[in-house]
């Protein structure tokens, strides 16, 4: 049985992940809702382990911050179809009192739908017959039952279609050699891959585990088709132990890209302006070591190496590089103005002749920039 206790406090983890959610789903459906439009004039969101409408501090669940940002934008509110689900009978009725209570539900021409069944096969195959409707999937379950690469797979198989998921790496890091969940674990993984993973994680300590765990999930989407991944970490209240992961996936750049931003304004600290895509509610331990690891000094130095000899815009650096780390557009910005004002690079135009804002001067998208031969 789940443990309800889960929803007796909005903590602090939980309002990150509902912000994250909720931000995405409002960028993503500004880009979407034009090509929409042309195609059934419907855009979805479904919530496949929906939980209840509030926690029990009164603050509000992702599908009714979803729900409320919907009404109050006039084509949202005509093309958006939602679909909650919940195994828990309390969590869907909880769910179904809380949607009634906002103000205006009634302006949302398709009427939310909530279902009340346990997440497998059967709403695999379900998820599969929808065609032709934009959707965003968010996946969060309990532990790890229900999910697996053929549900994600499945969610993310057409234009417009992303999904996030709650990837709770304590129980699987656990799960992986409990011979019990090993259906589950093959599921998620893939059996071959997570033979493999039981095998390497022999002996390795706690940070290395990790990364190899989620390194593996990672290529385990690129392999079903989530060309782009982007996980999120969460920590322990002691900011020393990972608690879970938010993954992103999508088969779009763009979409990965804006996630990106969303998960950088998220994140608990920054270093040189370089998110750290986790939320740690601790302090730093070591100040000094936190900050003699320099990663915007490191962008410079892989900028420099990459495309040394060769002309381009700053916009086409970003695209040509940033996928796979997690510097954003800002960054990039940053280390190019870095290497300018050390004669590393040529800018044109010069700085010289660039605006200024706030006082600093601007890095454009079109600005040109020629690296120097090695």
């Amino acid at each position: 049985m789940p443990d309800s206790s889960f929803f007796d406090e909005s903590r602090d983890n939980s309002l990150v992940k509902s912000e994250i959610v909720a931000k995405y789903f409002w960028a993503w459906a500004k880009v979407i809702i034009p090509t929409a439009k042309k195609w059934s004039n419907k855009i979805a969101y479904i919530d496949l382990f929906s939980g209840p409408g509030r926690y029990q501090d009164g603050s509000k669940s992702t599908p009714l911050l979803i729900l409320e940002r919907a009404i109050a934008d006039p084509d949202m509110s005509q093309m958006l179809v939602t679909l909650f689900n919940d195994k828990d009978s309390n969590n869907t009725q909880s769910l179904q009192q809380a949607i009634e209570s906002i103000p205006d539900i009634g302006r949302l021409t398709h009427k939310p739908i909530l279902l009340n069944k346990e997440v497998g096969e059967e709403i695999v195959q379900a998820i599969k017959q929808i065609t032709k409707i934009p959707t965003l999937f968010f996946i969060d379950p309990w532990g790890y039952k229900g999910l697996s690469l053929a549900l994600i797979g499945a969610v993310i198989k057409d234009w417009g279609c992303d999904c996030i998921f709650f990837f709770n790496y304590n129980r699987i890091n656990m799960g992986l050699h409990n011979t019990a969940v090993e259906k589950h674990m093959n599921s998620l993984f893939g059996k071959e891959r997570a033979d493999n993973l039981r095998g390497q994680l022999e002996s390795k300590q706690p940070e290395e585990r990790e990364l190899i765990i989620v390194e593996a999930i990672s290529q385990a989407l690129k392999e079903i088709g989530g060309s782009y991944v982007l996980p999120f970490c969460f920590k322990n209240e002691g900011g020393n132990r990972t608690t879970h992961h938010l993954i992103f996936v999508s088969k779009n750049v763009l979409g990965y890209s804006i996630m990106k931003e969303i998960m950088a304004g998220e994140s608990s600290s920054a270093k040189q302006g370089v998110s750290s895509f986790e939320y740690n509610p601790a302090p730093p331990r070591y100040p000094l070591l936190y900050e003699l690891y320099r990663p915007l000094d490191e962008l410079e130095n892989l900028l420099l190496d990459e495309f040394a000899a060769q002309t381009m815009t700053m916009e086409q650096i970003y695209n040509q590089h940033h996928v796979g780390k997690r510097y954003i557009s800002k960054n990039y910005k940053e280390a190019l103005k870095k290497l300018e004002q050390q004669g590393k690079i040529i800018a044109a135009p010069p700085a010289s002749k660039r605006r200024k804002y706030k006082g600093e001067i601007t890095f454009g998208e079109k600005v040109t920039v020629t690296f120097l031969p090695k």
